[in-house]
């Protein structure tokens, strides 16, 4: 890794596609070094060339954050290199195809589960002394999904508003104390996710992701 004292430092699990990269670049863009996690390296270094192109730094980390020990070494990395984190936004989810609710695979559902909760769970401890060791006391983000629920969405839907559960419980519980924890609700944007539940939608009707992503900069 390379360092950047000078720049405020960006944790994004789930930089990889979508609106995790649309901030990355905004970031970057305004000056901040990325810490990028995602599963796909191609994605990554395809982000990596639009900060640099940007005039922006980043740090590419290919992980799954299902993986435990990875994501402890990559804490322990920022923690050895920079000693604290200013912001912690959290885009990675997992989104199994529309299923009925007494047909959702298994597999599906354990997935579901390891990346959209209990990744979340194991992460929040790791994070917090990183972002509590901040000037600003550091910034959790988490995005709430409006359309997560009704039909054919259990497995997501249960995953994603347990996942926002816990959010909210840091959010009640660091008031005082810090990290300041922002959890956004998401207009419904053009991502692959939303594509795999409404493969027929017009994309062109819906918010872009940069556009998302400068009012979530805005916030930050």
């Amino acid at each position: 890794m390379t360092q950047h004292p000078e720049k405020k430092l960006a944790l994004i699990t789930g930089a990889s596609r979508g609106l995790g990269a649309a901030l990355a670049e905004t970031l970057a863009g305004a000056g901040w070094h990325i810490v990028a996690v995602g599963r796909t390296l191609g994605a990554l270094e395809d982000l990596d060339d639009r900060i640099q192109a940007l005039g922006g730094s980043a740090t590419l980390a290919t992980l799954d954050i299902t993986n435990d020990d990875a994501m402890r070494h990559l804490c322990r990395d920022i923690h050895d290199r920079w000693g604290a984190l200013d912001l912690w936004a959290h885009m990675a989810i997992y989104a199994p195809p529309m299923t009925p609710a007494d047909h959702i695979p298994l597999k599906d559902w354990d997935k579901c589960v390891a990346v959209n909760m209990r990744a979340t769970g194991f992460l929040i401890p790791m994070v917090a002394p990183l972002l509590a060791a901040s000037a600003d006391r550091g910034t959790a983000l988490f995005v709430d999904d409006p359309a997560a629920s009704g039909r054919f969405m259990g497995a997501y839907g249960a995953s994603k508003a347990a996942q926002m559960a816990l959010a909210r419980a840091w959010q009640a519980e660091s008031t005082k104390t810090g990290p300041r924890v922002l959890i956004d609700a998401a207009p419904p944007m053009p991502t692959a996710t939303r594509a795999r539940f409404f493969p027929g939608e017009d994309r062109a009707a819906l918010t872009p992701c940069a556009t998302q992503a400068a009012r979530l900069a805005a916030l930050l």
